[in-house]
């Protein structure tokens, strides 16, 4: 079973859980907060899972703040992760095969069935290598030039 970490905001909060309680027969989550609904400050949470999948702590990890933008420019700031944010199946799909996402972002406005859709399919999409695996390393390049 895939282990994840996953954290959101106060606009998040609900999703997250919804979450955690809905997909433990396929993952392993580890919460990184918030843990209310209480407001917070997205960075705050988005860089706590951002380092862990840096770091290859973890090899996934999921990011939810109300749009999911907040989130996902946090989580990029970091080297080694390529969050991407989803908000259908296709876009799910595409950032695993084409993108090599690592971590997923996620509107804490979605709806919890659609959403458990999205985190099904961007755990079970393999990265599909090939052209994308060429991309893929002209990405990781640029992030060596500019992490140095």
């Amino acid at each position: 079973m895939i282990k994840v970490a996953i954290a959101s905001d106060h606009a998040g909060y609900r999703l997250k859980e919804f979450l955690k309680e809905n997909l433990k027969d396929i993952v392993s989550m580890e919460d990184f907060g918030t843990f209310s609904e209480e407001s917070v400050d997205y960075p705050d949470y988005g860089s706590k899972v951002a380092e862990k999948v840096s770091k290859g702590i973890y090899e996934r990890g999921i990011l939810i703040c109300r749009t999911g933008i907040g989130m996902s420019v946090v989580a990029n700031k970091f080297k080694n992760v390529i969050a991407t944010l989803c908000h259908d199946e296709t876009t799910a799909i595409a950032s695993r095969a084409h993108n090599n996402s690592n971590l997923l972002c996620l509107p804490g406005l979605l709806n919890g069935e659609l959403a458990i859709k999205i985190v099904r399919l961007w755990l079970e999409t393999p990265f599909e290598k090939g052209r994308h695996e060429r991309r893929f390393m002209k990405v990781k390049e640029i992030e060596n030039q500019n992490f140095k």
